[in-house]
């Protein structure tokens, strides 16, 4: 965990670019022996899926396989980021989905993803006023973290993923690091957030753990607080006062 400590440890100049950066994130993850990992922002109505990828690469192959199996609708990881506020290991979604419909299809994709060296791996969501705003994912072989470990590659998540993207699109930085002036919930804020790269209520439901029914009554909250006539009117409000970026 030196390395951890030494990046969390590390002032960063302001004249220091984003390959310096991500130079820095790479050395780190494999000197603990992560073979890959990725580091991502959330989508949103001005960034595209293409553009979300800050750093990092998973093997040759697999996100074409992820792609047209479609495992981006059932992937317990991404689920999971909904339910938890800390970092976890891989097992963790697929233990606590094990009674979920698509259970079958997660094990699936897992099975899939060993196939091309991801035989396990962490997640480290990492928040920011108006809920998840990014996520740092390491995997390869298996890698035994202790739970103070754990606790350094949390905070190594967050500092990278702020450095990294005030680099990267210090636009970006400063509109979702603002504070929230308008009186919103945290699970408003995730559900606003979802809603602004075009997650139906059912989606947004199998994400956060929630039915479609209780999706739509928070939208229901949000919409009247910011006085939007419908869905679309909600995002463009949201994104003018900077709830969502």
């Amino acid at each position: 965990m030196n390395a951890v400590l030494q990046f969390l440890d590390a002032e960063r100049n302001e004249e220091e670019g984003a390959e310096s950066i991500r130079a820095r994130i790479r050395d780190v993850v494999s000197r603990l022996g992560f073979d890959y990992f990725t580091l991502v922002r959330q989508p949103g109505p001005e960034s595209p899926a293409s553009d979300i990828m800050l750093e990092g690469q998973w093997p040759k192959g697999w996100p074409d396989l992820y792609v047209k199996r479609k495992y981006a609708t059932i992937d317990p990881i991404v689920r999971y980021l909904g339910h938890s506020q800390r970092g976890y290991r891989w097992r963790e979604p697929m233990e606590a989905f094990k009674e979920d419909p698509h259970h079958k299809r997660m094990q699936r994709m897992m099975a899939d993803a060993r196939r091309f060296g991801l035989e396990d791996g962490y997640a480290f969501p990492v928040h920011g006023r108006r809920g998840l705003v990014g996520v740092l994912t390491v995997a390869g072989r298996p890698v035994e973290l202790s739970p103070s470990e754990m606790a350094m590659m949390d905070a190594l998540a967050k500092k990278a993923f702020w450095e990294l993207l005030e680099a990267l699109d210090p636009d970006a930085h400063e509109r979702i690091s603002r504070p929230v002036t308008m009186p919103l919930t945290r699970r408003e804020m995730e559900t606003l957030e979802y809603l602004g790269y075009g997650m139906t209520s059912n989606e947004m439901g199998a994400t956060l753990g929630l039915s479609a029914h209780t999706v739509d009554w928070y939208m229901n909250g949000i919409q009247d607080k910011l006085q939007a006539k419908n869905r679309h009117h909600v995002v463009a409000i949201a994104f003018r006062l900077g709830l969502i970026s």
